[in-house]
């Protein structure tokens, strides 16, 4: 099937067993809800990690067939990621497990807790993940080929985050984009910086060396503004992106620079609290720049995982055929919910993205 409007090909649905696959990490979050950390003495508990939540988000409120990639440590803690996994009904046939030490020397489950923040006070999250099972994955370790081929995809989605998790893990990315693009797969990538995965491996510049190898596998990159003109442009330019034409400019160039890429999609938010932002997104596909429904004081409740979402809504609107246009907005409205609700994933419906894309209001539904 193709999408003129985006210039993908996208293998028709009934000719594969999966809308699309992801590589990457899942761990669990803590959440002390309106508590510190420090002073918390309860917490909730999520399953998160960037590449899941986009499969998730395509499995929970749109419908689609996805599957994961990852790895897991054999413990009560892995357990109960794949428990909650499950209620997110993300297929888990390529979840490979390792066997625990007892300790966690030799391999653990990553976890980390998030503070949502409020007013002045911002979001904080504290990461523990070292010796994480993915992070140890090596290149041969899946059968890339018998999924792709054997199963049938239509799509593959990996990013940043994975990248950042070791030495080894930019070419477990390659290896699967390789793959996917052999057997006629769309490749998306999110740029995702996170300076905390990066601050040993070379910062913002190793992050740009490992994404600029990637690019020329990629069909779709998503990225925030600032993401992607520090990582496939010239960081030193100067231009804030947050323009119709300045982010006109720096597609171009990044598509001038990688033809490969079809589609680059990039959300803008600017805080004015912890609880209050702005948020819209830009698109560029075929040389044409679309900007999507804006949000000029959009209400937070927990902004993790609202670009996992939009990609999501953007990755559904563009397999559907609707229109960059569509797609854009879809993934903007989506992202928009999902950022109302506690946890990393999205616990929108298609008809509350719909509603919020047609302009619809925040009054109780009968």
């Amino acid at each position: 099937m193709s999408d003129a409007s985006a210039g993908l090909t996208i293998h028709a649905a009934d000719a594969c067993r999966w809308d699309l696959v992801s590589l990457g990490e899942v761990m669990l979050r803590f959440d002390p809800g309106e508590e510190r950390i420090a002073g918390a003495r309860h917490f909730r508990v999520w399953e998160g990690g960037g590449e899941y939540n986009v499969a998730r988000g395509l499995r929970r409120c749109f419908g689609r067939r996805t599957s994961v990639v990852t790895v897991l440590a054999d413990n009560p803690v892995g357990r109960l990621l794949e428990d909650l996994m499950r209620e997110g009904g993300v297929d888990l046939s390529h979840l490979q497990w390792v066997e625990y030490d007892g300790i966690g020397r030799e391999a653990r489950n990553g976890i980390y807790f998030l503070e949502r923040g409020f007013g002045l006070r911002g979001a904080m999250g504290m990461m523990d993940r070292g010796h994480t099972p993915i992070s140890q994955m090596k290149p041969g370790q899946v059968d890339w080929d018998g999924i792709f081929a054997g199963e049938g995809v239509r799509w593959f989605h990996t990013g940043g985050v994975m990248c950042a998790l070791s030495a080894e893990a930019p070419a477990v990315a390659r290896e699967a984009m390789v793959a996917a693009q052999r057997h006629g797969v769309v490749v998306s990538y999110d740029c995702n910086y996170r300076p905390s995965l990066w601050k040993s491996a070379g910062g913002r510049q190793g992050a740009s060396d490992v994404n600029r190898m990637l690019a020329p596998f990629v069909d779709v990159m998503f990225g925030h503004v600032g993401d992607l003109a520090a990582v496939l442009c010239d960081a030193s330019h100067g231009a804030p992106w947050h323009s119709y034409e300045s982010y006109g400019e720096m597609a171009t160039r990044v598509c001038q620079e990688f033809g490969n890429i079809k589609v680059i999609a990039t959300t803008t938010r600017r805080p004015k609290t912890a609880n209050r932002n702005d948020w819209g997104a830009f698109g560029y596909a075929g040389g044409r720049v679309c900007e999507s429904i804006r949000f000029d004081d959009l209400e937070v409740l927990d902004r993790v995982g609202g670009g996992d979402s939009f990609a999501a809504g953007l990755i559904y609107g563009l397999m559907e055929a609707k229109g960059l246009q569509w797609a854009l907005d879809c993934g903007v409205a989506h992202g928009a919910l999902a950022m109302t609700t506690p946890g990393d994933s999205s616990m929108a419906t298609l008809s509350e993205v719909e509603r919020v894309m047609a302009g619809g209001s925040a009054g109780v539904q009968r």
